[in-house]
């Protein structure tokens, strides 16, 4: 009875210590930010010449789509593969 009580006494201390770390490196994070400067929000803004090389995502979004489709279509055909050689077999086992 000693043991369980000193076990559940020993879980109940390792999870009010991890709640104390958890706050105290969440409070540690808070303490360290600090605004941009001029060359960070420089380095950050929108830039003109770089605008044309920003539109790559669609293609990306479609050659996925696209990607995509073919895999479907290749597993439907190699699953109707798989069938129309069942039904042959099957056609010519009855024959």
């Amino acid at each position: 009875m000693a043991f369980l009580l000193n076990k559940t006494t020993i879980a109940s201390h390792f999870r009010s210590h991890s709640q104390k770390g958890e706050d105290l490196l969440s409070l540690s994070r808070r303490q360290y930010h600090i605004e941009p400067g001029p060359r960070e929000k420089a380095l950050l803004a929108e830039d003109a010449a770089l605008k044309p090389f920003k539109s790559y995502k669609q293609r990306v979004k479609k050659l996925k789509k696209i990607g995509d489709i073919l895999t479907i279509v290749v597993v439907a055909g190699c699953c109707y593969e798989i069938y129309v050689k069942a039904a042959m077999r099957e056609a010519a086992r009855k024959q």
